[in-house]
Protein backbone atom coordinates (compact mmCIF):
# COMPACT_ATOMS: atom_id res chain seq x y z
CA UNK A 1 0.00 0.00 0.00
CA UNK A 2 0.99 3.28 -1.29
CA UNK A 3 1.61 5.85 1.60
CA UNK A 4 0.12 9.59 1.85
CA UNK A 5 3.76 10.80 1.35
CA UNK A 6 5.24 8.45 -0.93
CA UNK A 7 1.50 9.30 -3.29
CA UNK A 8 2.53 12.87 -2.65
CA UNK A 9 6.28 12.33 -3.93
CA UNK A 10 4.49 11.18 -7.46
CA UNK A 11 1.96 13.79 -7.17
CA UNK A 12 -1.74 13.89 -5.77
CA UNK A 13 -4.97 13.89 -8.16
CA UNK A 14 -8.32 14.66 -7.83
CA UNK A 15 -9.99 11.38 -6.35
CA UNK A 16 -7.02 10.31 -4.22
CA UNK A 17 -8.20 8.67 -1.19
CA UNK A 18 -6.43 8.11 2.18
CA UNK A 19 -7.42 6.14 5.57
CA UNK A 20 -5.75 6.69 8.37
CA UNK A 21 -6.64 4.84 12.12
CA UNK A 22 -6.19 5.94 15.72
CA UNK A 23 -7.54 5.21 18.88
CA UNK A 24 -6.73 8.06 21.59
CA UNK A 25 -6.01 7.00 24.95
CA UNK A 26 -7.14 8.36 28.28
CA UNK A 27 -3.28 9.47 28.50
CA UNK A 28 -3.86 11.06 24.98
CA UNK A 29 -6.35 13.03 25.95
CA UNK A 30 -4.60 14.25 29.45
CA UNK A 31 -1.20 15.73 27.10
CA UNK A 32 -3.42 16.99 24.79
CA UNK A 33 -5.63 18.89 27.47
CA UNK A 34 -1.77 19.81 28.71
CA UNK A 35 -0.73 21.39 25.15
CA UNK A 36 -3.71 23.49 23.89
CA UNK A 37 -4.58 24.58 27.66
CA UNK A 38 -8.14 23.41 26.81
CA UNK A 39 -9.28 21.89 30.33
CA UNK A 40 -13.21 22.30 29.86
CA UNK A 41 -14.39 19.58 32.51
CA UNK A 42 -15.73 17.76 30.05
CA UNK A 43 -12.44 16.19 28.92
CA UNK A 44 -10.88 16.19 32.35
CA UNK A 45 -14.33 15.02 35.14
CA UNK A 46 -16.66 12.15 34.55
CA UNK A 47 -19.55 13.86 36.87
CA UNK A 48 -18.86 17.09 34.68
CA UNK A 49 -19.26 14.90 31.46
CA UNK A 50 -22.34 12.99 33.20
CA UNK A 51 -23.42 16.13 33.35
CA UNK A 52 -23.04 17.11 29.69
CA UNK A 53 -25.28 14.25 28.86
CA UNK A 54 -21.68 11.71 28.06
CA UNK A 55 -21.02 8.09 29.55
CA UNK A 56 -17.64 9.42 30.81
CA UNK A 57 -14.89 12.32 29.64
CA UNK A 58 -14.60 12.93 25.56
CA UNK A 59 -11.69 13.24 23.35
CA UNK A 60 -11.38 16.95 22.34
CA UNK A 61 -12.83 17.97 18.84
CA UNK A 62 -9.26 19.11 17.83
CA UNK A 63 -7.69 16.26 18.82
CA UNK A 64 -9.86 14.25 16.97
CA UNK A 65 -9.50 16.63 14.04
CA UNK A 66 -6.07 15.48 14.34
CA UNK A 67 -6.62 12.81 12.14
CA UNK A 68 -7.26 15.22 9.35
CA UNK A 69 -4.12 17.55 10.17
CA UNK A 70 -2.06 13.66 10.13
CA UNK A 71 -3.24 12.81 6.49
CA UNK A 72 -2.40 16.77 5.22
CA UNK A 73 0.72 16.57 6.91
CA UNK A 74 2.13 12.82 5.63
CA UNK A 75 2.04 14.45 2.01
CA UNK A 76 3.43 18.40 2.31
CA UNK A 77 -0.50 19.58 2.31
CA UNK A 78 -0.34 23.35 3.22
CA UNK A 79 -3.10 23.76 4.84
CA UNK A 80 -4.92 27.54 4.26
CA UNK A 81 -7.82 26.34 5.75
CA UNK A 82 -10.44 23.83 7.90
CA UNK A 83 -13.71 23.66 9.05
CA UNK A 84 -15.34 21.24 11.17
CA UNK A 85 -18.83 19.70 12.30
CA UNK A 86 -18.26 17.75 15.67
CA UNK A 87 -21.29 15.39 15.26
CA UNK A 88 -20.58 12.60 17.86
CA UNK A 89 -18.70 11.98 20.91
CA UNK A 90 -15.04 10.53 21.01
CA UNK A 91 -13.81 8.38 24.03
CA UNK A 92 -10.71 7.34 25.33
CA UNK A 93 -10.14 3.80 23.71
CA UNK A 94 -12.63 4.38 20.62
CA UNK A 95 -11.07 3.67 17.49
CA UNK A 96 -12.08 5.70 14.66
CA UNK A 97 -11.13 5.98 10.80
CA UNK A 98 -10.36 9.29 8.54
CA UNK A 99 -11.13 8.96 5.31
CA UNK A 100 -9.36 11.60 3.24
CA UNK A 101 -10.80 12.51 -0.54
CA UNK A 102 -9.24 15.24 -2.33
CA UNK A 103 -12.26 16.61 -4.25
CA UNK A 104 -10.92 19.50 -6.67
CA UNK A 105 -7.72 21.02 -7.65
CA UNK A 106 -6.81 24.10 -9.38
CA UNK A 107 -4.46 25.08 -12.01
CA UNK A 108 -2.00 27.19 -9.25
CA UNK A 109 -1.99 23.67 -6.96
CA UNK A 110 -4.38 24.38 -4.75
CA UNK A 111 -6.95 21.70 -3.22
CA UNK A 112 -9.32 21.14 -1.26
CA UNK A 113 -10.84 17.67 0.70
CA UNK A 114 -13.23 16.07 2.06
CA UNK A 115 -12.87 14.31 5.08
CA UNK A 116 -15.05 12.15 7.57
CA UNK A 117 -14.08 10.57 10.59
CA UNK A 118 -16.20 7.51 11.89
CA UNK A 119 -16.65 5.35 15.03
CA UNK A 120 -15.84 1.61 14.80
CA UNK A 121 -19.61 1.37 14.22
CA UNK A 122 -19.66 3.27 11.36
CA UNK A 123 -21.33 6.51 12.92
CA UNK A 124 -19.86 9.97 11.60
CA UNK A 125 -18.03 11.72 14.56
CA UNK A 126 -16.57 14.41 12.23
CA UNK A 127 -16.90 16.26 8.92
CA UNK A 128 -14.51 18.46 7.85
CA UNK A 129 -13.47 20.73 4.59
CA UNK A 130 -9.70 21.49 4.14
CA UNK A 131 -7.98 23.77 1.48
CA UNK A 132 -4.60 24.01 0.80
CA UNK A 133 -1.60 24.28 -1.11
CA UNK A 134 -0.44 20.84 -2.94
CA UNK A 135 3.55 20.57 -3.13
CA UNK A 136 5.66 21.62 -6.12
CA UNK A 137 7.54 19.73 -8.42
CA UNK A 138 10.64 20.91 -6.07
CA UNK A 139 8.84 19.99 -2.58
CA UNK A 140 7.72 16.11 -4.36
CA UNK A 141 11.04 15.98 -6.01
CA UNK A 142 12.28 16.49 -2.12
CA UNK A 143 9.66 14.30 -0.22
CA UNK A 144 11.52 11.40 -2.74
CA UNK A 145 14.33 11.86 -1.58
CA UNK A 146 13.54 11.85 2.12
CA UNK A 147 11.72 8.31 1.58
CA UNK A 148 14.71 7.05 -0.25
CA UNK A 149 16.81 8.34 3.07
CA UNK A 150 14.55 6.27 5.32
CA UNK A 151 12.32 9.13 6.05
CA UNK A 152 14.31 9.74 9.55
CA UNK A 153 12.07 12.67 10.85
CA UNK A 154 9.19 11.35 9.81
CA UNK A 155 7.82 9.77 13.56
CA UNK A 156 3.97 8.60 11.97
CA UNK A 157 6.31 6.58 9.42
CA UNK A 158 7.74 4.31 12.68
CA UNK A 159 5.77 2.00 14.39
CA UNK A 160 4.50 3.58 18.18
CA UNK A 161 5.60 2.76 21.43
Amino acid sequence: MTSPRERAAEGLHVGDQFTVMRCFSEDDIRQFAQISRDYNPVHCDTPYAALRGFKRPIAHGLLTASLVTEVGGQMGWLATGMSFEFKRPVYAGDLITCHWLIAGIDEQGHAKAEVRIVNAEGITVLEATTTGVLPSAEQRERLGQMLAEGDPTNGAARPEG
